[in-house]
């Protein structure tokens, strides 16, 4: 039997999802904004079983923090920690953007 674990989005992890949406509804059209919303959201829900087959986030482990993982879809990176039962979207980003630059730009924003 296959474990089931719940998915749940936080306010920051939406917040860059409909960031990317927004950015490639601006630059390219609709239709494309509401593929690429589609194939994340799919993705995303796909966490529900076996979230530890996606790979812990690189520029962490090499600081020796493990527990945090993410799943790349496509050029975006959407980042996650296992609680339990509950798999906890933490952020949605464009992966071609340095990560560091990204988190302090956030944190700046969100204070």
């Amino acid at each position: 039997m296959t474990d089931r674990f719940d998915v749940v989005w936080t306010d920051t992890a939406l917040h860059g999802l409909l960031a990317i949406i927004d950015y490639i509804a601006d630059r390219d059209s609709i239709d494309a904004a509401q593929a690429v919303y589609e194939t994340i959201a799919d993705a995303v829900q796909g966490l529900e079983t076996m979230p530890r087959r996606c790979r812990i986030v690189p520029e962490l482990e090499v600081e020796g923090i493990t527990g945090y993982r993410e799943l790349l879809v496509g050029p975006y990176r959407i980042m996650f920690a296992i609680h339990g039962e509950t798999v906890v979207v933490l952020t949605a980003l464009d992966g071609r953007r340095d990560l560091a630059e990204l988190l302090v730009e956030r944190s700046l924003r969100d204070h």
